[in-house]
Order: C-alpha cells, then structure tokens, then sequence
C-alpha cells in the first residue's frame, strides 16, 4: 500500500461514519472520496479506526459484515493467520447450536478485553516488562474471559448459578437434579469444558512462574 493510500485512511477516521459502494462488477466505491478503492484500503480504513459501512449498490443491502470477513480470508491467505483450525472447528459447530445466540456477544467482549490489555502485551513482547509481570497480565485475561461468559450464560439462562455444578456434585444431585431430569444440558457441559482449559492454564502459569522465581 502507498504513502497517500495510509494517509487517506489516517484522515478518514476523523470523519464521520464511511458510506462505501459495492457494485456488481466488485469494484468498492468510497462515496466520501469519490473514487474506488480495494478490499486492502478498506483493511487500513479499520486499522485507522475510521468507521465505515459497506451497502450493495443496486440493492442497498447492508453487506459491511461479507466483505469484513473476505478481508480475512485474504489476510489468512497471504499467510498472516490468526484463526486457528482447531478455533474455526469450533466456530462452525456452533452453528444452529443452542448457544449461536451467545457465542458472537462473548466473542465481542472477550476481543474488546483483548484490546484493553493489548498495550501491556506490546509492552512484553519488547521486553520492557518484568518476567513475572506478564503471567499476572495473562491470569486477569483468563478470569475476564470466564467472566464474560458466564455473564453470556446468565443473559440466556436466568437460573444460571456460576459453581451451581461444583454445589450439586458435593450434594450428590449432580445436573439431573432428584428427579434425574437433565439441568443445563450441552451449555452445562460447554461451560465445564471452558472451566476446566482455564484452570489448565492457570495451572501452566503457575508452574512457569515457580520456575522462574528459582
């Protein structure tokens, strides 16, 4: 991408919201410029935190979200991946589930936590940190993410209890309750598979940060 080309995107994101074109032949029309631009300006437009919407020319549908996501099926084919298979495997198989409904807002949050603690990870990775401080950094993260979707979990099922499973096991009633009636079903089980990587993690945190005091 070209000097002017950065430039163009620094500007826009002082602007109010972007109005951008999509016509049938692909070409992308930037209304606040008057001129066509690529799907590689538009990554810069988000990178410049300009705020934009993309509307199919003929239609007027609103398609903002399919071309943000071909931006990163370009991304990933030029070889920057940051979607893991195993990640994408999981994203699909939630599809028609029961938790659709929850998954994009607990993406949202959890990315936007990312983003909050993104200043001290760049921080680590120059190596201006202490040794131990990124462990904590990382710790807080984890317990962010539980957090939120157990604050998700709590918008969708109201009788949600966070450690209602841990209560019921030392009660002997388990999820099927007295009655053997199943109590939370696969969100139960999703939730307890979400617990148990977070406590692994703590776990490996933990050891790394007892070797590193040795």
């Amino acid at each position: 991408m070209n000097e002017q080309t950065r430039i163009d995107a620094a500007e826009a994101a002082d602007r109010s919201k972007i109005t951008i074109k999509k016509y049938a032949n692909r070409r992308l029309y930037n209304t606040a410029t008057s001129c066509y631009v690529t799907l590689d300006y538009l990554s810069q437009l988000v990178k410049a935190g300009a705020d934009f919407a993309v509307y199919d020319a003929k239609s007027g549908e609103d398609i903002t979200r399919s071309v943000l996501t071909h931006i990163i099926v370009e991304e990933e084919a030029k070889g920057h991946s940051m979607l893991p298979v195993s990640f994408l495997r999981h994203l699909i198989s939630f599809y028609g589930d029961s938790l659709q409904v929850v998954v994009p807002r607990y993406l949202e949050q959890t990315m936007q936590a990312f983003a909050h603690n993104q200043e001290s990870l760049r921080s680590y990775l120059r190596g201006t940190f202490d040794p131990l401080m990124p462990l904590s950094t990382l710790e807080e993260m984890g317990k962010q993410q539980l957090a939120l979707f157990e604050q998700a979990m709590r918008m969708f099922t109201p009788f949600y209890v966070p450690g209602e499973d841990e209560n019921a096991d030392k009660s002997g009633t388990g999820r099927n309750g007295p009655a053997g009636q199943p109590k939370g079903g696969q969100a139960d089980v999703q939730l307890d598979e979400l617990r148990q990587r977070l406590d692994s993690i703590q776990n490996q945190l933990n050891d790394l940060r007892a070797n590193r005091s040795k």
